[in-house]
């Protein structure tokens, strides 16, 4: 005989009804006991209707007239006429009954959870007499039997305890004097010794399946509700959860006991007792194969965890003190007061020292909490024995639970390192001795965060998601958009990335989408649908968003962004910037950025700092690393001065140059930064910092080719003014250069710890002479490459190299 429960469908009443009758129709012949759960959102109007009364409220007439209408509607729709009269007649005398029951609740403003239980019990009851009937009309032999008549309990009224001897007594002895095949029942629902209705608490229809699978040892129970069995998460907060085909009794309890509400802890102890397969189905989806509840399930050696699940809204209280180390006894008053005022305890540890011990219960009880432990160890706070109790709030707990952790190293590590990747910082944490479940408490904002995080860790094969919120949409920013569009498809095929430009801004605007910016509109909707951007809001969103893998892109050449990286940093969000502001900041600054980057684990990445997409940092790091050591760095870093002077040629005049220069995007907005030599500046600075001297940009010696007068400009205009006033002076140094057979070259060095940049003349035999158009070159002299320098050559400006190289640091972020 196999047990079937049916219930908690959110579709209308009378469409439910077909769907489940559809089912058990299809079914092999046999016996079957159908419990049924009150349908159609009925149970919440029925409480509804019990508050009014006790509120004196008379509009809970009203409601019990809807619910009487919809039955009537049903029994019509459902029913030919001639089937309908005494269903009608046992729908009214019921609402007569509940109308009755509301009525003496409302002449006593009160509700006692007696009168509930009986008011809730009409759901039920009236679900399981139609299913009966439909079932009868399809010409099956079909009963409805009262579950009250078989499940006796005890007289705790809301979540009454089961009496398993009678019950089972009861349910035994009508089993075997009823022969009919489908026997329905109303789940939820029992009676006292003495006749007086109560409910089974939360999940009680599947309690009833349970009791009465176990009852007659059925061959299966079967659950059928709205999803397709246990899942991997909460697909709701996971969207990338899967069904679990099997899954063992203790896996399963433990996930139920951490949130997974598809079936909870009391429905598994009875099928367990008797080892009886519980199986999971979909109403909606009865061809998916669900999950199988039993105690040997095919178990995949190399898959350690086979859920992951989690409570919200939970506290820590922790009791401590000098005064409990070594005395026994404390445990069990702690645990005793907490139990005296139905407190349940959902988290235990306790430290090694036995200095302290803390428990996780549900935030709705720390007043009753504090309460009943401060007044059970009043004496010992009062002698210092022991400190106050501690509460602390907004956690929650999260659960990585698999029977087969035991048997393979590293579970715990890989936990706790993917949660430490995200910067998710772990309150407390506990492992039963069965190592079936490792739990931790964690902020509640990062919940979210933590069960994507961990799903990802262990179920997911690739694609890895990463999360992106770009500052800077101009030429680079924009370049860069049209790049990670482009390469969707190439990063997801073959390096397992799956990309998302969650947020992006302008100087104007930013634009957020939590599922992903559209990046073939980007523009119409920062435009369009975009707010008004500010730095702080821009990252309070961010933090609000709390996405794992999430990095930062800077593609600005602001200063008030720079002085931004240490917040996103300290938060866990890798920064990739072409922005040198930061790096080329004070000395104390640049290592605080690098120092946080390491301890929160937080991909800082600069390349672009430093010639645009050539691997110049990243090649001086891997000789660093490696153990070379840095004798001379020669570079001609500024794609933009070198294009100037490359192109400075025949009759063109140095002004015309520099603006050809700017409109190509090879220099700053302001021309002014690359001419004045505080781009190189910074630039060979921060090649200088990397190799490990603490340099600061006033350290740097300067020699500058612009006349004082160029330098002290008031703006881009009048610079470009005194360009043009000063054009002899430009040709002068050119002729004298082409003089020689020489060429200028903008250069950068550093050489035990002094740095140096200006304008100088290069000789035919020198690397820099054949250096065209915008290159960059930069030439490393080691103790490796002492006799001929490490050559690093290449374009060193532009909008598309340099994004191209952010989206290189993108990528390498990601590993």
């Amino acid at each position: 005989m196999q047990v079937l429960k049916f219930g908690g469908s959110s579709v209308a009443h009378s469409d439910a009804i077909k769907r489940i009758c559809s089912l058990l129709e299809k079914k092999p012949k046999g016996r079957y006991a159908i419990v049924v759960s009150a349908l159609g959102h009925i149970t919440d109007q029925l409480i509804q209707c019990g508050k009014l009364a006790s509120e004196r409220k008379n509009i809970y007439k009203n409601i019990l007239e809807k619910i009487e209408i919809r039955h009537l509607n049903i029994i019509r729709e459902l029913f030919p006429i001639t089937y309908q009269s005494h269903l009608i007649s046992w729908i009214k005398k019921n609402i007569n009954d509940l109308e009755s029951l509301c009525d003496g609740v409302f002449q006593v403003e009160e509700l006692s959870k007696r009168s509930l239980d009986k008011i809730m019990s009409f759901g039920e009851l009236s679900s399981s007499f139609l299913i009966a009937e439909k079932l009868k009309q399809f010409g099956l032999d079909a009963i409805c039997k009262d579950s009250r008549d078989l499940i006796i309990t005890d007289s705790q009224f809301g979540c009454a305890q089961v009496d398993f001897i009678t019950s089972n007594h009861h349910i035994i002895q009508f089993f075997r004097e009823k022969t009919s095949e489908y026997i329905v029942l109303p789940g939820f629902i029992g009676s006292t010794l003495e006749n007086e209705t109560t409910t089974l608490g939360r999940g009680g229809s599947d309690y009833t399946a349970a009791i009465l699978a176990s009852a007659i040892s059925a061959s299966l129970l079967e659950i059928w509700t709205d999803v397709s069995g246990m899942m991997t998460a909460n697909p709701k907060i996971v969207n990338q959860a899967f069904p679990i085909k099997e899954i063992s009794y203790e896996e399963a309890m433990e996930l139920s006991h951490f949130g997974a509400k598809v079936i909870y802890p009391p429905t598994i102890h009875p099928a367990m007792k008797k080892h009886i397969p519980i199986q999971i189905k979909n109403t909606f989806s009865p061809i998916d194969p669900g999950t199988l509840i039993y105690i040997n399930k095919n178990t995949n050696i190399s898959q350690p965890v086979t859920g992951i699940s989690g409570i919200q809204n939970m506290a820590l209280l922790t009791l401590e003190g000098s005064g409990m180390v070594g005395i026994p006894g404390y445990s069990k008053r702690l645990f005793e007061a907490l139990s005296r005022e139905k407190i349940n305890v959902i988290f235990i540890t306790q430290s090694s020292s036995e200095h302290s011990i803390t428990t996780g219960i549900h935030e709705t009880d720390i007043i009753k909490a504090k309460t009943v432990i401060d007044s059970e160890f009043s004496q010992e706070i009062h002698q210092r024995r022991l400190d106050p109790l501690r509460i602390e709030k907004d956690l929650c707990i999260i659960a990585v639970v698999g029977d087969n952790m035991k048997n393979l190293h590293g579970t715990s590590g890989k936990m706790f390192s993917a949660l430490g990747r995200n910067s998710i910082n772990v309150r407390a944490i506990a492992q039963g001795s069965t190592e079936k479940n490792i739990s931790a408490v964690i902020r509640k904002n990062d919940f979210k965060k933590a069960l994507n995080t961990l799903h990802e860790a262990f179920f997911e094969s690739p694609p890895k998601q990463i999360n992106l919120f770009i500052c800077g949409v101009g030429k680079v920013g924009s370049k860069l958009m049209e790049q990670i569009d482009q390469q969707q498809n190439y990063l997801l095929e073959e390096l397992k990335l799956q990309v998302r430009v969650i947020g992006l801004a302008n100087s104007k605007k930013m634009y957020f989408n939590d599922h992903g910016t559209n990046l073939s509109n980007w523009e119409e909707n920062l435009n369009q649908k975009g707010i008004n951007m500010n730095i702080y809001s821009f990252m309070e969103k961010v933090w609000k968003f709390n996405l794992r893998n999430s990095l930062f892109v800077d593609n600005t050449a602001s200063e008030e962004m720079a002085m931004t990286y240490d917040n996103f940093l300290k938060n866990g969000i890798g920064v990739i910037t072409c922005n040198k502001i930061a790096c080329s900041s004070d000395y104390d600054h640049y290592k605080r950025l690098k120092t946080l980057s390491r301890h929160f684990k937080a991909p800082f990445l600069f390349e672009t700092n430093v010639g645009a997409s050539l691997p110049v940092i990243s090649t001086l790091n891997d000789l660093i690393n490696s153990g070379d050591k840095i004798n001379k760095i020669e570079a001609v870093l500024s794609g933009s001065l070198n294009f100037i002077f490359n192109h400075f040629l025949g009759k063109k005049s140095f002004l015309e140059v520099v603006k050809e220069a700017q409109l190509k995007g090879y220099t700053e907005p302001d021309p002014r930064i690359d001419l004045s030599g505080l781009d190189v500046m910074r630039k060979i600075l921060i090649l200088a910092r990397e190799c490990g001297s603490p340099l600061e940009l006033s350290d740097i010696h300067q020699k500058s080719f612009l006349p004082e007068t160029c330098s002290n400009s008031s703006s881009i205009e009048d610079f470009y003014q005194k360009l043009h006033k000063y054009r002899d002076y430009f040709f002068k140094i050119r002729n004298e250069a082409e003089k020689y057979k020489k060429r200028l070259r903008f250069i950068a060095r550093y050489e035990n710890g002094f740095a140096s940049v200006g304008l100088e003349s290069v000789k035919q035999i020198h690397p820099f002479f054949q250096l065209e158009g915008k290159d960059n070159m930069v030439l490393y002299n080691t103790y490796r490459y002492a006799e001929q320098p490490l050559i690093i050559k290449g374009a060193g400006a532009g909008a598309e190299v340099t994004a191209s190289g952010v989206f290189s640091d993108i990528i390498k972020a990601t590993k």
